[in-house]
C-alpha cells in the first residue's frame, strides 16, 4: 500500500494547524475533528514529519478540559520559546455551556507551558483572559505570539469583532503585548481593515526586507490571504494575487526552515463524500511551499521533497510523440490516454500557449473520449486556472436533463498570468484530493469524489495549444 501524500488521522480529521519547528522537524499540532454525535470536546494532536513526505501521529498532545471547564474545545492559537528553553502555548478556550452576555459562548485565551521539549503541558488556568470592552466577547480566538526585539516585547495577535459596526464588517486583528509572557495588556489593533466577519489563524513573519500578514477570512469566499509591509507596523499593502489557495484550502498557518517558508492548512472535505456536497470544516493536511518573488510577492507551489517522492515513471500513450499541437481555431479538440492512472500519482505537463486561445489544460479521471472528466483549465483571456468537472449533474434522460445552466464551483477558480508562451502544470492526485500548480506560482486545492477512475488527457479549445513535455509519476509501495 502506498502511504498517503496528504496526512489524515485514522480516527478524524485535520483541522486548523500550529506549526513549528524543531531541531529540523515540523511539530504540527492540529486541532483533532471528531464528527461522532454527541460531539465531543476538541484537543491538539501532534503529527511530526523530517521530510514533508512521511508523517508520525503522535495522538493527543493538548487534552481538551471537561464539560465543566473553560476550554472543553481547546482551540487555535500558537507556540513560542522563552530565553530558557520554556515552551509556551496560547490557545482558545470555548465552552458552548458558557455563554457571555450576548448568549454566545465565550472564546478566552488561555496559557500552557511544557519544560521537557512539548511533550507534556501544564496549563495555567489563572493566566485566561477574555476580550476587552469595546469587542464582542464570542469572538477572541486564534492567538498568534511573536517577539517584537525592536521594542523588547512579546505581541499576540488575535481574530476578533468589533461590538458595533456593520455586521458583517466588525472584524479585526486585536492584539495584546507582553514582557513576560504570563501578563497581557490590550493595545491597539494590529489591523482593522472593516471589511470582513472575521480574519481567523493570524500569522506574521519577516522574509528578507518584507513582512507579511496572513488570514483566512470569514466572507463570501472563505480564503487564506496574505497582506506585504515593510514593518510589523503595516501600512499593509495588497498583492495583485494575494490568496493563498482556493476555498478549500484555509486556515493556513506557517513554519520556515533553513530559509524555506512553508504554509500548512487542511483541505476541506464535502458532506456525503460527494462533488456536489457543501464544504465541510476540516479534511486533510495539505503542504506549500512559499517562493519568494523579486518584488516580494509569493507563489505557492510544491516542496521539493513532495515531488521527488514520486520517482516511478507511468508510461502513458497520447497518439504519438511529443510534442503534440492542439490547433483549434474555432473548435475542440482532446487527447486522452489509453491507459488508466493510478489513484495516487503526480503529473507534470508543460504547454505552449499561442496567442488568443481561448482555453486549454488536463482531463483528470477521464473516460475513454474525455467527455465524462475532470478539467484543469486554463483560460488565457480571462487569466485565470478553473477546477471543473463534467457532466456536472444528470437530471434525467434528455439531452437537456444535464445541468449545464449552474456554473463550475465559482470558489474553486485562481487567477494567474497566462500569456502567450510556455506554462507548467502540475497536479497530485492522491484519492479524492487533488491539488493543481501553475508556474510554481499559483495553487489549487479539490476534492474528487465522483469519478473514483480513469485516464488522463489533454485539451484545447478555440486557439492553439502545444504539448512539449508530459511526465506522470507514481511512489513505489511501501
Amino acid at each position: 500500500m502506498k502511504r498517503p501524500v496528504f496526512f489524515q488521522p485514522a480516527d478524524g480529521w485535520v483541522g486548523d494547524l500550529i506549526p513549528f519547528e524543531k531541531d529540523g522537524e515540523f511539530w504540527l499540532f492540529y486541532l483533532h475533528e471528531d464528527r461522532s454525535d454527541p460531539k465531543p470536546g476538541t484537543s491538539w494532536n501532534l503529527v511530526t514529519t523530517k521530510d514533508l513526505t512521511q508523517f508520525e501521529d503522535h495522538g493527543v498532545s493538548l487534552h481538551h478540559g471537561s464539560e465543566t471547564e473553560l476550554d472543553f474545545n481547546a482551540y487555535t492559537g500558537s507556540i513560542v520559546k522563552d530565553d530558557s528553553g520554556v515552551h509556551h502555548l496560547f490557545y482558545t478556550g470555548q465552552n458552548p455551556r458558557n455563554l457571555g452576555p450576548d448568549g454566545v459562548p465565550l472564546q478566552l485565551v488561555m496559557h500552557a507551558t511544557s519544560t521537557d521539549g512539548m511533550r507534556t503541558w501544564h496549563k495555567h488556568p489563572e493566566h485566561t483572559f477574555g476580550a476587552p470592552a469595546g469587542y464582542e466577547s464570542g469572538d477572541w480566538r486564534d492567538p498568534f505570539v511573536f517577539r517584537d526585539d525592536s521594542k523588547n516585547q512579546w505581541r499576540m495577535l488575535l481574530a476578533a469583532r468589533h461590538s458595533t459596526g456593520p455586521e458583517r464588517r466588525r472584524g479585526v486583528i486585536a492584539q495584546c503585548v507582553s514582557a513576560d509572557l504570563t501578563t497581557w495588556q490590550h493595545t491597539e489593533p494590529f489591523w482593522d481593515p472593516r471589511r470582513y466577519i472575521t480574519h481567523e489563524c493570524p500569522d506574521v513573519f519577516q522574509w528578507g526586507g518584507w513582512w507579511y500578514m496572513v488570514y483566512s477570512e470569514f466572507s463570501e469566499s472563505f480564503t487564506t490571504r496574505y497582506r506585504m509591509a515593510k514593518s510589523p507596523e503595516g501600512p499593509w499593502s495588497v498583492p495583485a494575487l494575494d490568496s493563498i489557495d482556493g476555498r478549500a484550502f484555509y486556515a493556513s498557518k506557517t513554519a520556515e526552515r533553513d530559509g524555506r517558508r512553508f504554509f500548512f492548512g487542511w483541505i476541506a472535505s464535502k458532506e456525503g463524500n460527494t462533488d456536489h456536497g457543501p464544504w465541510q470544516w476540516a479534511g486533510t493536511m495539505s503542504v506549500l511551499e512559499a517562493r519568494q518573488n523579486p518584488d516580494g510577492t509569493l507563489g505557492f507551489s510544491f516542496a521539493e521533497e513532495l515531488v521527488e517522492s514520486f520517482w516511478e515513471d507511468v508510461p502513458v500513450s497520447l497518439n504519438g510523440a511529443l510534442p503534440s499541437r492542439l490547433e483549434v481555431p474555432d473548435g475542440y479538440t482532446a487527447l486522452v490516454s489509453d491507459e488508466e492512472l493510478p489513484q495516487q500519482f503526480y503529473a507534470k505537463a508543460v504547454l505552449d500557449i499561442a496567442p488568443n486561445t481561448t482555453e486549454c489544460g488536463l482531463l483528470l479521471r477521464s473516460n475513454h473520449d474525455g467527455d465524462h472528466s475532470y478539467v484543469l483549465r486554463l483560460e488565457p483571456k480571462r487569466g485565470r486556472l478553473v477546477f471543473d468537472r463534467w457532466p456536472r449533474a444528470i437530471t434525467g434522460d434528455a439531452q437537456w436533463h444535464v445541468s449545464g445552466d449552474v456554473p463550475f464551483d465559482v470558489e474553486l477558480e485562481r487567477p494567474c498570468n497566462l500569456t502567450p508562451g510556455e506554462h507548467t502544470l502540475e497536479v497530485i492526485v492522491d484519492g479524492d484530493t487533488c491539488v493543481a500548480v501553475v508556474d510554481h506560482q499559483v495553487a489549487l486545492s479539490a476534492r474528487i469524489y465522483d469519478f473514483t477512475a480513469g485516464r488522463i488527457g489533454v485539451f484545447a479549445g478555440e486557439g492553439t495549444a502545444t504539448l512539449t513535455e508530459l511526465e506522470i509519476r507514481q511512489r513505489t509501495d511501501n
